[in-house]
């Protein structure tokens, strides 16, 4: 079952050059700057009350993010989603014939399992489902 969101994904160009606004500007927490090889990215995430605001920079031209700023620039890239059994919600994703970008989950950021909606099935809004380390696998 979908408990809350878990965060907004924001790509962006340069984590050196967005992180002042957020920390300092907003007075947001930043709780951590990791690579995610898998997704060939490199992510700063902030606390917002229960809710995390992730900025995505690409790593190469190859990246997904990279790819979806050439096509859209930086700004807003997704909502994710938190569940405490993802393979399960895929599963009901699919029998509801939603498109599903990941019909398995993958590894994200912070120890995470993700999977992506098609956003021609979530008003096209890419959605993300995540279980967070603790959720059951």
């Amino acid at each position: 079952m979908i408990q809350k969101i878990n965060h907004i994904g924001i790509a962006v160009k340069s984590l050196d050059e967005q992180i002042p606004f957020y920390r300092d500007v907003l007075g947001l927490t930043l709780t951590g700057i990791e690579e995610v090889a898998e997704q060939n990215v490199r992510v700063a995430m902030f606390e917002v009350g229960e809710v995390h605001i992730e900025l995505l920079e690409p790593l190469s031209e190859n990246s997904p993010i990279a790819k979806f700023m050439e096509k859209k620039g930086e700004g807003m890239h997704h909502i994710a989603y938190q569940t405490d059994d993802i393979r399960e919600e895929l599963s009901g994703f699919r029998e509801k014939g939603i498109r599903l970008i990941d019909s398995e989950p993958r590894a994200g950021a912070h120890e995470t399992q993700i999977a992506f909606l098609h956003p021609k099935s979530s008003g096209r809004v890419l959605t993300e489902i995540c279980q967070t380390a603790g959720g059951s696998q």
